[in-house]
């Protein structure tokens, strides 16, 4: 214990021992402090130094000041080290006007000059802090100050012109240092390199990486993994896994964890899960211990895959390892849960969390939504509530997770009784929270109070999206306004929303379905002077209204388009051309149509059928519809209820009303419910025909 009885305790030497014992830098700051007020105290560089190194974080920078002051005011000389130490703090927390203000008193604070290390960390200050012109202008008084530039001043400069995203101008000063014999190192290739991989120019940065190897630098592993990442990032994971190669094949520098941790987690977001074990397999061959980012991502991936076996095998893992879990690791588990579908080990893992204090609003968000997707409403509140309890606030995710999945359960009053709570006490509601509001007031009907609620968000600012405007144009539709939804489709651009290729089928559909077809065509004409290419689904709209028309051979030809184009028509546009040539009695071409469908890798579904039967029924070959009929239990397909009205129907058309009543037999034998359809069919049949003896 330090007491005034022993002022040997109070020697530099030994409070410096004592403050690298201390692990906590706020314990030792205070350590430090009590040690400064005794008058056996003499201050030392080293214990400055020391005491400064460990005050650079954000929580704790605001004590430099005081450090800085001690200095002053004993007098104590510091070499330009201390100084620099006390520059890259405030540089680090973006504070470069307090940087600024040490390196001007460097002398009467620290009783040292300033040298090219002290020029660079203040540079350096005002680019961490994007100050771009100060940066420059202190550049410019260099010269003034008779300071060369060395290396790292070149290397800030490069991180200035990536930071402005003038790649070119980087590019050009690190030509010219090698112009120049300011030789390049490592660290100024990684600076472009860096810059262009975060702007998705990665093909660029390539070539950057490439030069280095021409230009006799052997690139560090940082090089390799900023590449790595900036092609995951672009979605190019075999050029990725390239880059991998070469740093495993033809490299004198090895992954590190930071390489697998890049490799597992850009894998897992493309999809590529296999590969993805493959790289942490060979991280615990090469014994590279993975960190709580390898655990959460790997956990995080195979959850997503459907393993979720395999998740649970590397949590268990985990804990084995010694590492405790942090929340983001619960809440990778917890979402995995929910996805399994495990909702008791879901409450399990929550309550840990809860005893652990490991919770954030993100958990929350989790746990919420999925008890939302298991129909849990009461709980899903319930949990809500409980999040003041632990001093947390709801987010604008939440309240979208929580509008969304009241209206998705049918809790729409209650979803507009949150949302205008929460607007009375100023809280950020979302757009994803208004959107949802919005869907479930179209599909109860209320559509002027949906229409209300539009334009109250457009009057707050909110920037409004295709999604919503796409909401309110099918809950029109829906409500047979097709005026109105026209109206509001033309008025997007005025609210500077673009229509999207949702928004134009949605509308497309709606002019089909009231045979507004000549509209229909014009939509479309506008939506190609548009740029937008049609889709799968707008040509199937198109060739239904073309089928609905009798214009059968405009929907062949429009057919022919689409194959054109490299597009492969899916069962829907199959079932339309189908169902518009039984209605044609081009019965035949139907079935040609059908066996076309096999080559193309198109499965048929019962629509399909239930289509040729029906065109067969109405050519009257009834051999030809039972072959159908057939092929359906054949295809493991079951019947349903439409499928015995078109056989019922056939049937009594053909006069066979004996076959139809023992069809109609075997039909209540198998589980199927008659409809209003089934009963008018035999009723007519029997009317038309007498009762069967």
């Amino acid at each position: 214990m330090v007491t005034a009885e022993n002022p040997k305790l109070y020697s530099p030497k030994h409070i410096l021992n004592l403050l690298k014992k201390e692990k906590n830098s706020l314990l030792a700051l205070s350590l430090f402090e009590s040690a400064s007020r005794h008058p056996n105290f003499s201050h030392s560089q080293l214990v400055f130094h020391h005491i400064l190194r460990r005050l650079v974080t954000p929580k704790l920078v605001v004590h430099v000041g005081r450090i800085v002051d001690l200095i002053r005011t004993h007098n104590c000389k510091c070499s330009e080290d201390v100084a620099l130490t006390v520059i890259k703090a405030y540089s680090k927390n973006s504070m470069p006007d307090k940087a600024l203000d040490v390196f001007k008193r460097m002398r009467e604070i620290f009783g040292c000059e300033p040298g090219i290390r002290s020029y660079n960390s203040l540079l350096n200050a005002f680019i961490q802090s994007a100050q771009w012109d100060r940066a420059e202008s202190f550049f410019s008084y260099f010269e003034t100050a008779g300071i060369s530039p060395n290396l790292q001043t070149y290397n800030i400069l490069i991180k200035i012109s990536c930071r402005k995203k003038l790649y070119n101008k980087a590019k050009g000063l690190l030509d010219w240092m090698w112009q120049s014999n300011f030789k390049p190192d490592v660290y100024s290739y990684n600076t472009i390199i860096s810059g262009l991989a975060q702007s998705g120019k990665v093909l660029n940065a390539l070539e950057v990486f490439d030069e280095m190897f021409e230009k006799g630098l052997e690139p560090d592993v940082m090089c390799y993994n900023i590449l790595i990442d900036g092609f995951f990032r672009t979605g190019d994971s075999t050029k990725a896994n390239e880059i991998w190669e070469r740093l495993l094949e033809g490299s004198s520098v090895y992954p590190n964890v930071i390489t697998y941790n890049v490799l597992i987690n850009g894998f897992c977001k493309c999809r590529k899960f296999n590969e993805c074990l493959e790289v942490w397999n060979r991280m615990k061959k090469n014994e590279r211990s993975p960190d709580l980012f390898s655990y959460s991502t790997l956990i995080n991936g195979l959850s997503e895959s459907g393993n979720f076996d395999g998740a649970c095998m590397v949590y268990r893992e985990m804990i084995e390892s010694g590492l405790a879990p942090d929340v983001v690791t619960y809440n990778v588990m917890l979402n995995g849960f929910f996805r399994a579908g495990k909702v008791k080990e879901t409450l399990d893992l929550w309550k840990t969390m809860g005893k652990e204090d490991c919770r954030n609003v993100v958990s929350y968000n989790i746990f919420i939504k999925g008890l939302f997707d298991n129909g849990k409403v009461d709980e899903a509140i319930s949990i809500w509530e409980l999040l003041p309890t632990e001093n947390l606030l709801s987010d604008s995710t939440t309240y979208g997770i929580l509008v969304h999945g009241l209206c998705k359960n049918g809790y729409l009053n209650k979803a507009l009784q949150v949302v205008r709570e929460a607007e009375n006490r100023g809280e950020n509601i979302d757009i994803y929270a208004y959107s949802s509001l919005i869907d479930g007031l179209c599909r109860e009907g209320q559509l002027n109070e949906a229409l209300r609620l539009f334009n109250q968000m457009d009057e707050k600012g909110f920037r409004l999206n295709p999604h919503v405007c796409n909401t309110l144009i099918i809950g029109l539709i829906r409500s047979s306004k097709l005026e109105d939804a026209i109206y509001f489709f033309k008025d997007m651009v005025n609210k500077c929303c673009i229509p999207n290729i949702i928004t134009y089928n949605t509308l497309l559909k709606g002019l089909c379905k009231g045979q507004r077809f000549s509209e229909a065509y014009e939509i479309v004409k506008q939506m190609l002077e548009k740029g937008l290419k049609p889709d799968m689904i707008t040509y199937s709209l198109l060739m239904d209204g073309l089928c609905q028309e009798r214009k059968i051979d405009s929907a062949r030809n429009l057919w022919a388009q689409v194959v054109d184009k490299g597009l492969n028509p899916d069962v829907v546009m199959h079932n339309i051309l189908i169902h518009g040539l039984c209605s044609m009695s081009k019965v035949e071409e139907a079935v040609h149509v059908y066996s076309e469908m096999g080559r193309c890798n198109c499965a048929a579904s019962l629509v399909t059928y239930n289509t040729l039967m029906e065109g067969f029924y109405k050519d009257k070959d009834c051999e030809s519809a039972s072959i159908i009929w057939a092929i359906i239990f054949k295809n493991g397909l079951k019947p349903d209820i439409i499928s015995y009205n078109i056989v019922l129907k056939g049937l009594c058309s053909l006069g066979r009303l004996s076959d139809a009543i023992g069809f109609f037999d075997k039909a209540l034998i198998n589980g199927i419910t008659p409809t209003v359809i089934t009963w008018n069919i035999l009723v007519r049949a029997v009317i038309q025909n007498g009762p069967c003896m």
